[in-house]
């Protein structure tokens, strides 16, 4: 679909509105939650500790290892079920970068294949690869796996690395990796329009945002 053809209510039911603050309060999730409903987006994002979410209406999604992805692979699995458990119908989850950027996509492998099962088949499993921390190689052996782990989309960043966030170019890339098997999420510092529709011109399929309101703005009705 060309950037051209899409209206507001298209983009809207592509975003995760998202608030992972170490700082964020009760308050601000529930005030994230009624932006969400006034903005028509598809689900919001937030930090499992504030789960359960009253969020009728809204897809939840939960991160898991986050936002170092230096967790054992047990504990993010124990994560997400317990995310699951309270509600949430997504979880994005952090690799191990560290063995993503030394070629170890067997590490990566086994990290996904350990929270999928963790979560069922039930709930979507996204997996973040922090794309602006890895080499072209590296993204793609990590999406490959993650792929192969029973990841549902693959998503480019965090957005709490030094090295940056989302990219055209690293979403293009994971996009022509994974060729519409699975969903490409961009995440990461992306906060206009333009640089919104930019990344579903590269092939994303789910944006992460917390400018969700300044994108959407851009969009025409």
């Amino acid at each position: 679909m060309s950037d051209t053809t899409l209206r507001r209510a298209q983009v809207a039911a592509m975003i995760d509105h998202t608030l992972l603050k170490p700082e964020a309060t009760p308050d601000d999730v529930a005030a994230l939650v009624a932006e969400a409903r006034d903005l028509g987006v598809l689900a919001v994002c937030v930090s499992p500790s504030m789960l359960p979410l009253k969020a009728d209406g809204l897809v939840k999604a939960a991160v898991v290892g986050f936002p170092s992805g230096k967790h054992h692979s047990l504990v993010k699995g124990s994560e997400a079920r317990l995310a699951v458990q309270q509600g949430a119908e997504e979880i994005d989850m952090v690799i191990d970068v560290g063995a993503a950027v030394e070629g170890d996509f067997n590490a990566v492998l086994a990290d996904v294949i350990t929270v999928r099962e963790a979560i069922g088949s039930g709930a979507v499993l996204k997996v973040i690869l922090e794309t602006a921390a890895l080499s072209e190689d590296s993204i793609v052996g990590a999406c490959r796996a993650a792929e192969r782990g029973g990841a549902d989309f693959v998503k480019t960043s965090t957005g709490f690395h030094p090295a940056g966030g989302a990219t055209v170019e690293a979403v293009q890339l994971l996009a022509r990796t994974v060729d519409g098997r699975i969903g490409v999420k961009a995440s990461g510092g992306i906060r206009t329009t333009e640089a919104a529709l930019g990344m579903i011109a590269a092939g994303a399929t789910r944006l992460g945002l917390s400018a969700s309101r300044a994108v959407l703005e851009g969009v025409p009705e």
